[in-house]
């Protein structure tokens, strides 16, 4: 048996976790049944929080079902929420399900991270919006002490951007300022720079740079190589600066010239992009 686990549970609890590991709904729900408790815990993660990260919705929900707590902290310290999880990985059905169960959208977990700081910090519109939806506030300040706006326009997320902007989101004027200071800026050379200026050692790395169409925009993943091919340190940007400038200016009354719109639209190159349709 795995060190960790809830005491006295023995096959049922292994039984449990085996069926989140397989995403397998069936089998959670006959563990369970066997016994397990849907708050039982294994190296001291939390059977909701590691169904949560898993993006396994429907065992999420069989676990709120049978009284796992969707607010309790997982983790040696008892500070990873369930709902954090879900958000880091963008895992909108599994939020709705703990939201719906009466998590707490604000609830902090370590390091001063709410789910819609996770969510706005990796550009997890649709959840981002969810929460919103559920009365996450708009404004709170995420651990950097950046407001939510100002963390979105940085992000370059035009979803992230929208949602806020419909949930009343302040700090326009420097999101504005923001989204402006990256349009047609070198995404992929200014997150190498970062990496770069990052690595400790001296070592020698090989940049690699991928462009991933998704959310209405491009995302520019950059990671580093070190010389035996080993994987480095990495980081991602959207690139929806553009659109949220044009979204911006539009929520703050300003009549954005047609020849800078123009330019924005044609800077991006490609009609099915944000930053085209929105200009």
């Amino acid at each position: 048996m795995r060190q960790g686990r809830t005491a006295g549970q023995g096959r049922p609890m292994s039984t449990l976790f085996d069926a989140i590991r397989d995403g397998d709904e069936d089998g959670a729900v006959g563990a369970l049944r066997a016994g397990a408790d849907p708050e039982g815990r294994e190296d001291e993660e939390s059977a909701l929080y590691r169904a949560a990260v898993g993006n396994e919705a429907g065992i999420v929900r069989v676990l709120l079902a049978a009284g796992a707590d969707p607010g309790r902290g997982s983790g040696e310290e008892g500070d990873d929420l369930p709902l954090c999880g879900a958000a880091v990985g963008g895992h909108t059905k599994v939020v709705r399900a703990l939201l719906a169960a009466g998590a707490a959208p604000d609830q902090e977990e370590a390091y001063g991270f709410t789910a819609l700081a996770w969510a706005l910090r990796l550009g997890h519109a649709d959840t981002a919006r969810l929460l919103l939806e559920y009365g996450a506030d708009p404004d709170r300040r995420g651990p950097d002490g950046v407001l939510p706006l100002l963390a979105a326009a940085r992000r370059g997320s035009t979803g992230c951007v929208r949602a806020l902007l419909d949930h009343g989101a302040d700090a326009r004027e420097a999101a504005l300022r923001e989204a402006r200071r990256w349009i047609g800026v070198d995404m992929a050379a200014e997150l190498r720079r970062g990496l770069v200026a990052g690595n400790e050692g001296g070592q020698t790395y090989e940049a690699v740079v991928r462009r991933v169409r998704e959310d209405g925009g491009i995302t520019v993943v950059v990671e580093l190589l070190r010389e035996d091919g080993a994987p480095g340190r990495g980081d991602d940007r959207q690139t929806g600066h553009a659109a949220i400038a044009t979204l911006v200016e539009a929520a703050l009354g300003l009549r954005t010239p047609h020849e800078e719109l123009a330019a924005r639209a044609l800077r991006c190159g490609d009609p099915e992009l944000d930053d085209w349709t929105t200009a």
